[in-house]
């Protein structure tokens, strides 16, 4: 008898844990899609994600440090999460600040070519030139500041005389406010090749959130030549 008391009771204790842990983290939960029947016969699509994005209630990093402070599990958990922010210079109901400051590309055997973002707007002229069939990945560096951002997707879109030739979107994470900046790397891309594939493109990125707030939207064009630019 008291054999299967302690299991319950321990049963218990790890029910109440994993429910205090999701309701901590439910702030930063995952899209689901409610249309079940649909499912089996087609995948849904990243609109159908965002039109079904439950989120829970907002909460400042100050109520976030305040709440279970006398659990020591989850304390150490926020410690991870917050770095090293003092709950008490963080004001009530901030937002976070998220800045693009820099976008880095990274190509095997050449030198990284660092292009800052504009603070005033969008790159004026040719902002880059890529190598026809290269292999090449993007860097950003992000400085977030306030309170978490939670969610912070990249989405950019490229044309080439007007018509839509590549689209591309990758999620980059929830993250704290820190001193230090973030570096995002986005996955390895090669460049098309051939006569078709020189010439110019314009192409529009943006970063954001699970709120859909936009940190930075950019319009700007670039070339594919058959080198690299000289620097």
């Amino acid at each position: 008898m008291d054999k299967k008391m302690g299991l319950s009771n321990g049963r218990k204790e790890d029910q109440e844990n994993e429910n205090s842990d999701s309701e901590y983290s439910n702030r930063c939960s995952s899209a689901t899609v409610s249309d079940t029947e649909g499912r089996m016969s087609r995948q849904p699509s990243d609109e159908d994600l965002l039109a079904n994005l439950q989120l829970g209630p907002k909460w400042s990093i100050k109520q976030h440090l305040e709440k279970d402070k006398d659990d020591e599990s989850l304390r150490r958990w926020k410690e991870q999460l917050l770095g090293s922010v003092d709950a008490n210079s963080v004001q009530e109901d901030q937002e976070p600040d998220v800045k693009i400051l820099s976008l880095t590309i990274l190509s095997p055997g050449r030198r990284d070519i660092v292009l800052p973002i504009p603070e005033a707007g969008n790159p004026k002229g040719k902002w880059f030139t890529l190598k026809e069939g290269s292999r090449y990945r993007l860097r950003f560096t992000i400085k977030v500041s306030n309170d978490i951002v939670c969610g912070l997707r990249y989405t950019n879109t490229v044309w080439k005389t007007g018509i839509k030739v590549d689209s591309a979107k990758q999620m980059l994470g929830t993250f704290s406010p820190q001193e230090e900046v973030y570096t995002q790397e986005m996955a390895e891309e090669t460049t098309p090749s051939g006569i078709f594939a020189r010439g110019s493109y314009s192409a529009r990125s943006k970063f954001v959130d699970d709120d859909k707030k936009c940190y930075l939207e950019i319009n700007y064009t670039f070339d594919i030549q058959k080198d690299w630019a000289s620097i």
